[in-house]
């Protein structure tokens, strides 16, 4: 479907990858993975045609047509929700002129066996597929499906783009594109904004209903969900891998180990042929063996090790001045937009030294109580800052807020001071920023490049209470790693603002969620929390029932969840027939769809046949559209049961 031809790209004459070549079939679900600044979104803009490769080609079978979410974008200010989503069918009347020229040509043709043939009959499918999909009958539908599986609610579709903050707006433009259903889906860190609800309905869009994919992300679970192939970019190379991200991790280890073992042999050797020219440079009877020996020291190409190498990314927060021994107390506040409450009664304290965090689903107020803090919006109530509090902030947003014109060393030396300002390239180099990066404007950075460098702006200030909001975006998984190390040394106080499960276990000693309207203090750990509500993981805290909300926050207070213990016989017997319908209405679903499948089939072989008459083509498209509904009503049951399956 898409072939990458010897694909090489330099920066300032710096190679960024080098005859990288690959092939991207139909129903290829990719996971591009690599460090922070290997050239993943690189890859992805050049096959999106927004970026020109140094060498090489990106070569497209017939009408392929690719569908492109970066990390950053923007949306128009002047258009609601609905209007700048009803964009995504913007060429439903090309597409029909498109079908009527196909329908036309299909009519007229004999050669029912050729492969011309063949290919008139597969983009006359493809065409029908994206009508009916894209058709007026069911286009409001299909809008309304997919915004809401995005996290938004009827009352955000008439609210203009403007309302909406920056990872709103992603899933505006992520709605957009998997409503156009294109052929090839390019997907760079989809899963950023997005709470564990609308990643969950992303996975099953992207396992049902999409065509080839191609993403980066540094969500493992996602990436095991979706992906069925693996390609990582190292040390200017591609390493194609037919698995999903975990088993790839087993396999990258022994691919690096080979090298390894490979690069000592290679140095073993270098070092006995130099130590043999030294040792005879000088006899004569030696020339001829010591001159074939610099000519084969000419040829060897040295063995490049592709292991990741952070050791000397050492993050490392200046000690911290002594605050008072309350840095933050909230008393009674809450936060209203009009008559929306996203919170209120808020209560808590937080002691010199805790490291704590805010976790729920978005919306609900984290983020929201975080600029409370800063003093950036508004408030009920009393949020008291403590004595001698110096408050480091890193926003959701900070790396964007950098300024794209600068480089990398003009970053940070004008926010450096004093005797700092002659060690920058130093720090630079600890960031690994080493050579000629320092001269890098930062708009050519990659995300995680960028937070990198944010957060250096953030080391540099003398800070005893760190507010950190999604702090991981962008970053790879080993530089998630490091950063967790260096918050669990810091001295001072820490507030963090994250899903990320795995990032806060072992750093926080107190959990506040976010829900219903309200802000609810938990003692302990985060698995510790998880233990206490009953949860196995912190996607099923995400997917716990949660009443209507507007994609701005708020919900309305939950209800009393019921307790963990076990079900009397009356129960056991209604939940076990409750599942076995839900079973029988998968089952029926998918004899549905295999039954269609076969009537689809055969009109098929009656279109091959030559038969191609408006009768048989509308039956045909009657069909499509029937396997859709079906597809859906399949999902829908799917997910029914297995919600009820994992409340077992």
């Amino acid at each position: 479907m898409v072939a990458i031809n010897n694909l090489s790209v330099e920066f300032s004459a710096r190679p960024l990858f080098t005859d990288i070549s690959l092939v991207i079939n139909g129903n290829d679900r990719v996971a591009l993975v690599g460090k922070n600044g290997a050239g993943k979104s690189t890859l992805l803009k050049i096959i999106a045609g927004l970026q020109e490769p140094t060498s090489g080609s990106v070569s497209k079978a017939g009408d392929v047509t690719i569908g492109y979410l970066p990390q950053q974008m923007q949306l128009a200010d002047s258009t609601t929700l609905l209007e700048e989503t009803r964009k995504a069918f913007s060429d439903i009347n090309t597409l029909r002129e498109r079908l009527d020229r196909v329908m036309t040509q299909v009519s007229e043709r004999t050669d029912y066996e050729s492969p011309e043939y063949a290919s008139l009959l597969e983009l006359m499918e493809t065409l029908n597929e994206r009508l009916s999909v894209a058709s007026a009958d069911n286009m409001e539908a299909e809008m309304e499906r997919t915004l809401t599986g995005l996290g938004f609610v009827r009352e955000d579709f008439n609210r203009p783009t403007s309302e909406f903050s920056g990872g709103w707006r992603m899933r505006i433009e992520l709605a957009k594109i998997l409503l156009r259903r294109p052929d090839l889906l390019l997907l760079d860190e989809p899963t950023n904004h997005l709470d564990i609800e609308s990643i969950q309905w992303l996975e099953r869009f992207l396992q049902t209903k999409a065509k080839g994919v191609l993403l980066v992300s540094h969500d493992r679970a996602f990436l095991d969900n979706v992906t069925n192939r693996t390609v990582e970019i190292s040390c200017g190379k591609a390493y194609d891998y037919k698995v999903s991200y975990t088993p790839f991790v087993q396999l990258r280890k022994e691919r690096v180990e080979q090298q390894r073992r490979a690069y000592e042999n290679q140095q073993k050797l270098i070092a006995d042929t130099k130590d043999f020219i030294e040792r005879f440079r000088y006899k004569p009877t030696k020339a001829v063996q010591v001159q074939s020996r610099i000519k084969m020291l000419e040829k060897i190409v040295p063995i490049e090790v592709d292991e990741v190498d952070n050791s000397r990314l050492r993050l490392k927060f200046p000690p911290a001045s002594r605050s008072g021994d309350f840095p933050l107390i909230a008393d009674n506040v809450g936060k209203a937009y009009g008559d929306h409450q996203v919170f209120d009664h808020a209560e808590f304290t937080i002691r010199r030294g805790e490291k704590v965090a805010f976790v729920g689903k978005n919306g609900e107020g984290k983020s929201t109580l975080v600029k409370c803090i800063m003093g950036e919006i508004p408030y009920t109530g009393t949020l008291k800052v403590g004595h001698n509090v110096q408050i480091g902030y890193f926003a959701q947003n900070q790396a964007q807020m950098l300024d794209g014109e600068l480089t990398v060393f003009d970053t940070i030396d004008r926010v450096a001071t004093g005797d700092i300002r002659t060690k920058i390239r130093d720090i630079l180099g600890a960031f690994m920023f080493g050579g000629e990066d320092i001269d890098k404007k930062v708009k050519v950075l990659s995300g995680g490049e960028k937070t990198r460098l944010a957060m250096i702006k953030l080391l540099l200030q003398p800070v005893n209470f760190l507010i950190l909001d999604e702090p991981t975006n962008h970053l790879d998984m080993k530089t998630k790693d490091i950063l967790k190390d260096a918050i669990r040394d810091f001295d001072g106080t820490v507030i963090v603002v994250s899903h990320d499960r795995e990032f806060l276990d072992g750093l926080v000693e107190k959990v506040y969620e976010f829900g219903g309207g309200k802000v609810t203090e938990n003692i302990g750990g985060i698995y510790d929390f998880l233990r206490s509500r009953s949860l196995e993981s912190f996607r099923e805290l995400e997917l716990s029932e949660s009443p209507h909300r507007s994609a701005s926050g708020p919900a309305q207070p939950e209800e009393p969840s019921v307790s963990a213990g076990k079900l009397s016989y009356a129960e056991q017997k209604e939940r076990e027939k409750t599942l076995r319908k839900a079973e029988r209405a998968v089952s029926k679903a998918e004899e549905n769809i295999a039954e269609l499948e076969e009537k689809i089939a055969a009109v098929e072989s009656q279109i091959a046949g030559g038969d191609a008459s408006a009768e048989v083509l509308g039956e045909y498209e009657s069909l499509q559209k029937g396997l859709e509904a079906a597809m859906e009503e399949w999902e829908k049951a799917q997910t029914e049961l297995d919600g009820l399956k994992s409340n077992d």
